[in-house]
């Protein structure tokens, strides 16, 4: 029962981040106009902007592996860069309404988080690649934040505030939501989870690429790549005929 319970919360609780979304870009275009403007892409909202990407990078990374075929994979990673988190939230809630009660026996996030079919599981290649992709964009995303304080001063500017710039902060935020899911549920205790969540509200996506190359180095190059997504507990109590 407490499994259902805490399905029935994280469908509701992303449904409604996904609806808080779209709302919200409804409501911008209506009272703000089209996004595609030149005016808007000041410094600090290319960084926003780049910012967010990254971190939808780690979560496409994510969703390739989790769907197991190109085609699908496609179609949810290009809605993820035309809509968001409006996309991660429906994914999400997609997934988890693929979750029936008989496998309940299982942590909900588990089910969630693991790949839906018997394919084998890469080893070594995910483990070496994934290091140096994310070590790579945490560098640049770091580097990028620094430039764009020296040349245009702190974020923290009433200016900055347009509502594009408010519509994009939500939208990154409701993504960090979703990977604070995760690290919650990975991580082994309540203070070094919220260590990394307030991490991730400052730093955004630089904490989402270390964390995953700090999760990585954990990794051997041995272990499937679902040791990566679960916690200690799940990881190695887990069989591969479960994660269906």
């Amino acid at each position: 029962m407490a499994a259902l319970g805490t399905l029935v919360v994280y469908r509701t609780v992303f449904a409604a981040l996904g609806c808080l979304m779209v709302g919200t870009l409804v409501y911008t275009c209506i009272t703000d106009g089209s996004p595609f403007r030149a005016e808007l892409l000041t410094p600090w909202m290319v960084t926003t902007l780049i910012d967010f990407y990254v971190n939808m990078a780690a979560i496409s990374t994510w969703v390739v592996y989790k769907e197991g075929n190109w085609i699908s994979s496609i179609f949810w990673v290009v809605l993820l860069i035309c809509l968001g988190s409006a996309t991660t939230c429906a994914y999400i809630v997609s997934k988890l309404f693929e979750i029936t009660s008989s496998g309940l026996s299982q942590n909900p996030l588990d089910l969630l988080l693991l790949r839906q079919d018997n394919l084998p599981e890469r080893k070594c290649s995910f483990v070496v690649i994934g290091r140096t992709i994310f070590s790579i964009l945490g560098i640049l995303m770091a580097a990028l934040v620094t430039y764009t304080v020296i040349t245009d001063g702190l974020p923290f500017r009433k200016d900055l505030l347009t509502p594009w710039m408010a519509a994009t902060l939500i939208d990154f935020y409701i993504n960090i939501f979703a990977i604070s899911v995760w690290v919650v549920h990975r991580e082994s205790t309540w203070i070094s989870a919220v260590i990394w969540i307030c991490l991730l509200i400052c730093f955004g996506s630089i904490t989402t690429c270390g964390y995953i190359v700090v999760q990585l180095l954990q990794v051997s190059y041995q272990d499937p790549v679902y040791h990566l997504l679960l916690n200690s507990h799940s990881k190695y109590g887990i069989a591969p005929l479960q994660k269906i």
